[in-house]
């Protein structure tokens, strides 16, 4: 059963219950939540920044067609992968989502690994400024001459709380760091304290699949990344090259997977060294998960090892259910 004490859920029939179900990747969401759709009355939204992408189905290890005939998933395959999209706009129509499934007295059941969006969804989000395209072109600019690392120093001088939060390579939030502090002349740790967010107004119960063994879900990782090579990932990045106007620096092609396969089809990595570099990035992943998940209070926390891991899940939210539905 749970790793460890169940919080306790409020019997306050007023607030909606919700299904967090959240783990690093290979951990074995799907076939949990495959067996949840099967016993219980949710539905699934994806909370996943990869599969919101149409097209990119092999590198973001989406549910086959087949299943998703079977059982519908919310916010998959709803923009192009030229397009952004945010935390903030996740949020939105995911509340929205939430609330539409139960008005037909089923239960929301949001799946991934995008640990952000979860955050955004139990917390909140404050009120940042929108993202601006003449202020990121001006600072991917500067990080093409000075390089990343240069642009995480320059925002431990502006914002030494952020930085301090932010890996020296993480492009995407190095970026918006330093795009929030040039729009409105405050770093972002002050906004984010000047501001109260709205709270999600569900009964959640909080899922987290965490390996016993973490060399275990690496092997796991690996087997996975060798089989969406054999699935076709490269031929996959290389249509989506040919289909779209695409370039390595936009959200969906800086996605684990597609960034090395795209480097690949550059020449700048052979086949063996896409399968390290790709497997490299997966694990960093998955380690960026767990510390995600480590953060979070209230969790159910369950081996994502154990053989029996869908039907464990699904005793113990039947169990957490009984009073709601």
């Amino acid at each position: 059963m749970a790793m460890h004490s169940e919080p306790e859920i409020r019997s306050d029939k007023v607030t909606p219950p919700a299904i967090f179900l959240m783990g690093p990747t290979a951990s074995g969401k799907t076939a949990v939540a495959l067996e949840l759709a099967n016993q219980l009355p949710v539905e699934i939204i994806s909370v996943d920044s990869a599969q919101i992408y149409r097209r990119m189905n092999i590198g973001t290890a989406k549910p086959d067609t087949g299943t998703r005939l079977r059982y519908p998933h919310h916010l998959i395959d709803i923009i192009d992968p030229t397009e952004s999209y945010s935390a903030a706009r996740f949020r939105d129509e995911a509340v929205s989502i939430m609330d539409d499934i139960v008005s037909r007295g089923r239960v929301p059941l949001l799946v991934g690994g995008t640990m952000l969006y979860f955050k955004a969804l139990r917390e909140g989000l404050n009120d940042l400024p929108s993202a601006d395209d003449a202020t990121r072109l001006m600072i991917e600019s500067l990080a093409q001459e000075a390089g990343w690392p240069a642009l995480h120093e320059e925002l431990s001088r502006i914002d030494a709380a952020a930085a301090g939060r932010i890996d020296t390579n993480d492009a995407q939030r190095i970026q918006r760091a330093l795009e929030i502090h040039y729009l409105t002349g405050k770093t972002m740790s002050e906004l984010l304290e000047e501001t109260s967010p709205e709270h999600l107004k569900f009964q959640v119960s909080a899922i987290a699949l965490i390996p016993s063994d973490r060399a275990q879900l690496h092997s796991r990782i690996e087997s996975r990344f060798e089989e969406m090579l054999e699935l076709g990932l490269i031929g996959e990045v290389r249509e989506l090259r040919d289909q779209f106007d695409l370039t390595p620096d936009m959200p969906s092609m800086r996605c684990v997977g597609y960034r090395q396969t795209w480097q690949y089809l550059d020449g700048e990595l052979g086949l063996t060294g896409l399968r390290e570099k790709g497997v490299a990035a997966t694990r960093q992943l998955a380690k960026r998960q767990l510390t995600w998940l480590r953060r979070m209070d209230d969790l159910i926390e369950f081996d994502c090892l154990l053989e029996d891991l869908p039907e464990r899940v699904c005793e113990t939210l039947s169990e957490r259910l009984a009073d709601h539905t």
